[in-house]
């Protein structure tokens, strides 16, 4: 229920935000009796395409932590929670950027995730399930790994891209319900008729999987570059040992927004192309022929 709330609260902004954005630009209406208007098509594709990345990156610290229930570590209550906040803080200072607010979400399943607005504005977490799973300088090197999501702006580089797919998606979506319906079927009714509205959706969902296939390929290549900086971080051989001990474990489920940014995930049940994460045998072989002096962040 907590989840379709959240989903609910994110859409509302999203129209809020696009609604109040075209009115300030003076955009108007994309449909002009039987006309499109191709400049205020793009100009409302880029609006609604740009609203959803980022008041999704704006929200996403206060989602994950809605979402997860995570709780951020203001005081330390045990050596545990103290060790996290000293090498988070240390990592940070290495990598360059303001130390992340560091948090522990109670879940059996081992995971850790990173999200923020930027690399200054940032959450780094780690569940129950994986400090009680792995060795100290595993947890070590998964912190690093999420640590280098950040210095390195896989967020807002993730927001960015999807801004410009789902611009697209919207504008070539709602050209090809045009042609379909005003060129096809040859219908004269003004303003959106049913066949332009249905086409419309089919578009989208259809030019949705192409988007979806460009960003998980980005997503997989930003794995490796998080595992390459996590092994700066905090050791090669500790990155690499991580790698190995996820290999033996079953892969902790995340809500979506923060899916792309944990430690590992489940294997995509549409195939390969959608998988947001290279498999861990190639990160590790990938971590393996990488020279120690190639080891960086950002």
């Amino acid at each position: 229920m907590k989840r379709i709330g959240l989903f609910l609260l994110t859409n509302i902004a999203v129209i809020a935000v696009a609604m109040i954005t075209l009115n300030l630009l003076g955009v108007g209406s994309y449909m002009q009796g039987n006309s499109l208007n191709l400049g205020n098509l793009f100009m409302f594709a880029l609006v609604f395409g740009f609203a959803g990345s980022f008041v999704s990156l704006a929200m996403s610290k206060w989602m994950a932590k809605m979402s997860t229930g995570a709780q951020v570590i203001e005081t330390p209550r045990n050596a545990d929670e103290q060790w996290l906040l000293e090498t988070v803080q240390k990592q940070a200072q290495k990598a360059g950027i303001k130390t992340p607010e560091v948090a522990i979400y109670d879940s059996p399943e081992p995971n850790a995730f990173a999200t923020g607005m930027s690399k200054n504005n940032s959450l780094v977490a780690v569940s129950t399930g994986l400090m009680r799973a792995m060795r100290q300088n595993e947890v070590e090197a998964v912190l690093g790994h999420e640590v280098a999501h950040v210095a390195n702006g896989d967020m807002v580089t993730m927001a960015l891209l999807q801004g410009v797919l789902n611009t697209f998606v919207i504008f070539f979506a709602k050209i090809v319900a045009y042609v379909v319906d005003r060129v096809v079927l040859k219908n004269e009714e003004e303003g959106h008729s049913w066949t332009f509205i249905i086409v419309d959706i089919v578009a989208q969902i259809i030019f949705g999987i192409l988007a979806s296939i460009i960003a998980m390929w980005f997503s997989r290549y930003r794995e490796f570059h998080a595992d390459n900086g996590g092994a700066y971080l905090a050791g090669k051989e500790n990155m690499i040992a991580a790698l190995r001990r996820l290999q033996t474990m079953q892969p902790g489920h995340l809500p979506d927004q923060m899916a792309a940014f944990g430690i590992s995930a489940a294997p995509s049940s549409f195939g390969d192309l959608f998988k947001s994460h290279p498999d861990l045998a190639d990160r590790i072989a990938k971590l393996e022929q990488t020279p120690n002096e190639q080891l960086k962040v950002a």
